[in-house]
This record gives structure tokens, C-alpha cells and sequence, in this order.
């Protein structure tokens, strides 16, 4: 009975339904009950992706007074969609994608606890842009990071290299 007043309430948005469908770790139920709690014309409601990952209280708290830190506790917010989305934010660390990977990274330095809520920011953050941009999820994959680190290591060790007076000529390597 609830699932067909569910049903027949989002019929019309089937569309975002789908697109919030396609992020890893969203379900069909999930997406619906993220966008009964963003609403439906979100560019008049969010001016920006910030804005909605404040609303709904998925950004860290930035308390420092002289230079020292204090609490970094996220803020109050809208309390069902930060507990729906941490939750899907927890399943996907063992995945194969972005969002496993971003999980992974962040639980080593951060704990599992704080991995979970930049899953979920990371998550609403896309959420904003598939719904406003009218596009389906594309993942940029699990690798993501190590390429950032690699042309990061490329550059930096290039740039050391020419601080010391060397000419550097580069070549690629031959595929084998």
C-alpha cells in the first residue's frame, strides 16, 4: 500500500529517480527518499552544491581561535538524508569505484566514522550535479587518485630536476 503511494507520488520523476539510481551504493529507494527530502527544483532552492551539503549538514565544522584547532564536528543539519546517505556511504568501501577508493583513502588517515561522511558529502555533491545537469553518473575510477599522485610526483620531480641545472628531455615509454 505505501509502495504504491510511493510509486505513483515520484511517477513523474522518474528521470532523477534513475540518475540518482546510477551512483554506486544509491538504490532505487534511496534515490527516492533523497529526492523527497531535497525537493525537485533544486536550482531554486540551492544556489550551488555547497549550499545543499550544508543544508543538510554533510560539511566539517571549522572552529580555530589563535591559530589552534578545535572540534571539527559537522554541523546540525537535516538529519534523515545524513543518515541515508551515510549509509550507502559505508557500503561502498569495498568497491571497485570512486567512491570505494575515496573511502579507503580517507578511513586510513581519518577513521572509518569521518570516511563515511565524506563519502556522503561526495555523494550529494553528485547527486546536485547529475539532477541540475540532467546527466547520468560516469565513474572516473578506482584509480583516480594514483593518477592525481602520479603527474603530481611527474612535475614535482621534473621541476627539482631543473632547480638543480639539469636539461630534461622527456620520452615516453615503448609499449611492449
Amino acid at each position: 500500500m505505501l509502495d504504491q503511494e510511493v510509486e505513483e507520488r515520484v511517477s513523474s520523476y522518474q528521470e532523477d529517480v534513475e540518475r540518482l539510481d546510477s551512483i554506486p551504493g544509491i538504490a532505487t529507494r534511496m534515490a527516492e527518499q533523497i529526492l523527497s527530502e531535497i525537493g525537485t527544483d533544486i536550482k531554486k532552492q540551492f544556489p550551488s552544491a555547497a549550499h545543499m551539503c550544508s543544508w543538510a549538514g554533510l560539511v566539517p565544522g571549522h572552529n580555530e581561535s589563535a591559530g589552534k584547532r578545535k572540534s571539527a564536528k559537522t554541523k546540525k543539519g537535516n538529519k534523515y538524508l545524513r543518515s541515508a546517505l551515510t549509509e550507502p556511504a559505508h557500503s561502498v568501501r569495498g568497491s571497485k569505484n570512486y567512491l570505494g577508493a575515496l573511502y579507503r583513502r580517507t578511513a586510513s588517515r581519518k577513521g572509518k566514522k569521518r570516511a563515511g561522511i565524506v563519502v556522503a558529502h561526495a555523494m550529494l555533491r553528485i547527486s546536485y550535479y547529475l539532477l541540475t545537469r540532467k546527466e547520468m553518473y560516469v565513474d572516473l575510477g578506482e584509480d583516480y587518485f594514483d593518477k592525481q599522485r602520479q603527474q603530481s610526483i611527474f612535475r614535482h620531480s621534473l621541476r627539482r630536476l631543473e632547480s638543480l641545472g639539469y636539461t630534461v628531455t622527456l620520452q615516453e615509454p615503448e609499449a611492449s
